[in-house]
């Protein structure tokens, strides 16, 4: 495990031989909803020896329709996604989507994350990369994971060498994605770490009711084969009740699920 990873999970007990997981709700809804899934999500991690960072966006600037809930306000948001992680001794990881809200969201998260759709914005990978946090660049759904490179290279150019890549899957036709399993070797000869993005890779976008439809029927499908794959991390969004979700709730994990999940993937890991 590289050095800065061991950095964020200081003060947590672990399998330094597991993989590590990020994991939350994917909108900051309120502060009881995160306050429950850090609890539960902690809970499980430090019993099996998992390190974790805990996930929620401040803000969803990327939605279907102009009616999706976006979030509770960008400084409620980061209030509350900081006091949830010193509350239960997390690190904590954010979406960011401008050059200017790289520095104001480092004030609050442990980690940044650029979105899917922008990992090509160079003033965004840039600013991050200056902020000094460590960065998880989510892999385009029109890119391959050699492609990747680019952004590996803005972010050292910058001056960061805290780098995390995420595969989400790709493009497949106009309505799904698909993985393609090779992107997580050939990433990791970037020299970063890799996490599969298990959840987000089963969305199923552009529906014409203006939300976004999705498979979780094949979470463990997805993080089994990762694991395989040679994936150092796993990120799974996941709710106490997906189906009142304020997004993603057709992709995400029901709380209740994961516990077997990832007493599953632990067992994996151990065999691979």
């Amino acid at each position: 495990m590289e050095q800065f990873l061991k950095d964020l999970f200081i003060g947590q007990t672990y399998d330094e031989k597991n993989f590590f997981l990020i994991a939350g709700p994917c909108v900051i809804e309120s502060e009881e909803l995160l306050m429950e899934v850090a609890e539960k999500v902690s809970t499980v991690c430090s019993r099996l020896g998992i390190p974790y960072i805990f996930k929620s966006s401040y803000r969803k600037a990327n939605r279907t329709s102009a009616s999706s809930f976006t979030g509770l306000g960008d400084a409620t948001g980061l209030s509350l996604l900081k006091k949830t992680g010193e509350r239960f001794n997390l690190p904590t990881i954010t979406d960011i989507h401008a050059h200017d809200e790289a520095a104001p969201a480092a004030q609050y998260a442990d980690l940044l994350q650029i979105p899917a759709f922008l990992c090509r914005q160079t003033d965004l990978l840039i600013a991050a990369a200056e902020t000094g946090k460590v960065i998880n660049v989510k892999k385009g759904q029109f890119l391959s994971g050699p492609a990747m490179k680019f952004a590996v290279e803005k972010i050292r150019n910058a001056g960061n060498d805290k780098i995390i890549l995420t595969e989400r899957g790709n493009s497949f036709g106009y309505q799904d994605l698909v993985v393609d399993f090779r992107n997580i070797p050939w990433m990791k000869e970037h020299g970063v770490p890799v996490v599969m993005d298990v959840t987000h890779s089963l969305q199923q976008p552009n529906q014409t009711s203006g939300v976004t439809g999705g498979n979780p029927a094949m979470i463990g499908t997805i993080a089994k084969a990762a694991l395989a794959a040679g994936a150092d991390g796993l990120f799974i969004e996941t709710h106490p009740n997906p189906a009142v979700a304020k997004s993603d709730g057709a992709n995400m994990l029901q709380l209740n699920r994961l516990e077997g999940l990832l007493e599953e993937l632990v067992r994996l890991r151990k065999v691979l």
